[in-house]
């Protein structure tokens, strides 16, 4: 299991990623810090689905948006993240990472703002 970052379209996004190849069951991710998304209004990191994920299949995601890149970083949020993941396999093995991430690395990325509906060149 891991936490990992995505950076689209000036969006940016959590991803809950079972990487192995056998079912995680009673995942549970825990947030050293407090994380503002969705323009700073939402504790992201009380989303349930990091506190009552039952089942992530083999080589399954999650894809949790966290904010526009620009609001974010406006907002001078924390960009260090420290995240502890843990879960159980079929067999009641225990697994359990750390994980460690900084959003500044995004902070200056390039990217261009295009309509959804915008008509292809």
């Amino acid at each position: 299991m891991i936490l990992d970052l995505e950076f689209e379209d000036g969006l940016l996004f959590l991803v809950l990623e079972n990487i192995g190849s056998r079912p995680a069951h009673a995942v549970r991710v825990r947030f050293s810090e407090p994380l503002r998304g969705l323009g700073g209004e939402k504790r992201v990191d009380r989303l349930r689905i990091f506190r009552q994920l039952e089942l992530l299949g083999p080589r399954r995601r999650i894809r949790i948006f966290l904010d526009r890149a620009a609001l974010f970083f406006a907002r001078e949020e924390q960009t260090k993240l420290e995240v502890r993941i843990a879960w159980r396999t079929d067999d009641g093995t225990r697994g359990s990472r750390t994980v460690h991430h900084d959003l500044d690395a995004y902070r200056d990325f390039p990217y261009l703002e295009v309509p959804s509906d915008a008509a292809a060149p």
